[in-house]
């Protein structure tokens, strides 16, 4: 192998080499510049000289694989790579600031403090997934965060793509990851289940919380190979003010299995976004660990980590979507919202792990002072709440997939798209009321937002619109 031509001055593919900004121990990273490119950038370079693991050569070249392929405000920019027969390097934008790992000395966090750090990650694994990429090195210190807000993840070398040969699947048979965040069924060589990352999130957010890792620091396969058939202690019995809502969600992302875990990144954000709407099971009342009896049931049942089919990560995203019904619950013509609950039973009937939304919009008067109180003397928002429960309860989804949203906004149509941009919602269902002057004139609420929507709509009109009596006439529009 050719020797190493990294030192600070040294040109390589046109980058100008500067200084040594961190030495790790899979790899180095020097800031570099090049003519034509006007960010600020880093050039990773592995380890390879004599003596080194080989695994970090076969990291680097999942790294070199996968991070060209990736784009969006969630990952590093790429800007090139360089191969081994030369010299092989990584070249990527500098995000300013730090990682989360700066962040340790902080523990535990404030509980909404929390929340919103990990939402915003569980929002970049979401966007991640969608490019068919598990990263399976979710810790602190492959977090950052933009000036923006948002998370970037970074440090791609232990990842898969669901597209690309896994090299380190090929080659070693032992699971390379950081212990006290590695999921339990990666020792038993799974790298394609997206909900390996959950659980990995899992803990980060139980440790940002309580200040403690659910699992300790062992790092023997012996200490990693007991979260196969012991949970950890609950949140509740490290602190004694923890929320139900927020152990509910701890310990749904720290299941031994992942079938019972959230089904998708993009779920999991969205219970971190509306803590009030989280259903709260079992899990959130615990405030002991699960009996010895139990945990030694589930050592010897050989079935507990049973062999899997190989999974495909757009495959599982696509069968867990978000979808919202945007609801008329005041003047809504009931032939209207009964034809939207049939066009959503129908969608909801392919799709058993999707989640629904049921959204409804308060307009707010642009000039005179709004009422929360009816003339009735009913509070208009709890009266809202109710009816869209009421509308959904004969769908009889399980409370965990369910939730209600009652918006306050002058434009309808522009909170049911912020809704759904905001909470990463992959369809909307909407309804479009018969044509009069007033709508001609301004323009539909269903219209606008089947226009301007970044997910796809079915817009859904009442059955007397329709082509034949007593069903509803739907259209989807792809966003």
């Amino acid at each position: 192998m050719p020797k190493p031509l990294v030192k600070s001055g040294a040109l390589i593919d046109g980058y100008t080499i500067g200084e040594c900004v961190h030495a790790g121990g899979m790899a180095t990273l020097w800031t570099v510049t090049h003519p034509g490119i006007d960010v600020p950038l880093l050039m990773k370079i592995p380890r390879v000289s004599e003596g080194e693991d080989p695994a970090a050569i076969v990291s680097f070249e999942m790294e070199m694989m996968i991070l060209p392929r990736l784009a969006g405000p969630h990952v590093p920019a790429c800007f090139g790579t360089g191969d081994f027969a030369h010299q092989a390097y990584v070249v990527i934008e500098r995000i300013g600031g730090t990682t989360l790992y700066k962040r340790l000395p902080d523990l535990p966090l404030p509980y909404d403090e929390a929340r919103q750090l990990v939402a915003k990650i569980a929002t970049a694994l979401a966007d991640l997934h969608r490019q068919n990429v598990i990263h399976h090195d979710i810790k602190p210190s492959s977090i950052m965060f933009r000036d923006s807000g948002e998370a970037v993840l970074i440090d791609y070398g232990l990842s898969h793509h669901n597209h690309l040969p896994d090299l380190l699947q090929e080659e070693f048979r032992l699971p390379y990851g950081t212990a006290p965040y590695m999921a339990p069924e990666r020792l038993s060589g799974v790298r394609d289940d997206q909900r390996s990352d959950l659980f990995s999130l899992g803990v980060l957010l139980y440790f940002f919380t309580t200040g403690e890792r659910p699992f300790g620091e062992g790092e023997t396969m012996r200490a990693m190979r007991r979260r196969l058939w012991r949970d950890p202690y609950p949140p509740r019995s490290l602190r004694a003010d923890y929320p139900p809502w927020l152990q509910e969600v701890v310990l749904r992302c720290l299941e031994i299995e992942p079938v019972w875990r959230y089904p998708t990144a993009s779920q999991l954000a969205f219970d971190l976004a509306h803590p009030d709407q989280v259903k709260l099971t079992a899990r959130s009342e615990r405030v002991k660990r699960d009996p010895i009896g139990v945990a030694w049931r589930r050592r010897f049942n050989q079935g507990v980590m049973a062999p899997r089919a190989k999974s495909d990560v757009a495959a599982q995203i696509a069968s867990s979507p978000i979808l919202a019904v945007a609801l008329d619950t005041v003047e809504g013509a009931p032939e209207l919202n009964e034809a939207l609950r049939v066009t959503t039973e129908r969608i909801l009937a392919t799709l058993p792990s999707a989640r629904l939304a049921c959204v409804n919009v308060l307009k707010l008067n642009r000039i005179a002072i709004d009422r929360t109180l009816d003339e009735q003397g009913s509070n208009k928002h709890i009266d809202r709440l109710v009816a869209l429960r009421h509308w959904a309860t004969p769908l009889k989804l399980d409370e965990s997939r369910l939730s209600a949203h009652v918006l306050e906004a002058v434009d309808p149509a522009a909170a049911i798209l912020e809704f759904a941009e905001v909470n990463q919602v992959d369809h909307v269902i909407i309804g479009a009321r018969q044509g009069s002057f007033r709508r001609t004139l301004l323009g539909s609420v269903s219209a606008k937002v089947a226009s301007e929507a970044a997910c796809t709509v079915t817009v859904v009109r009442p059955p007397r619109m329709a082509g034949e009596a007593g069903e509803p006439n739907a259209g989807e529009v792809p966003g």
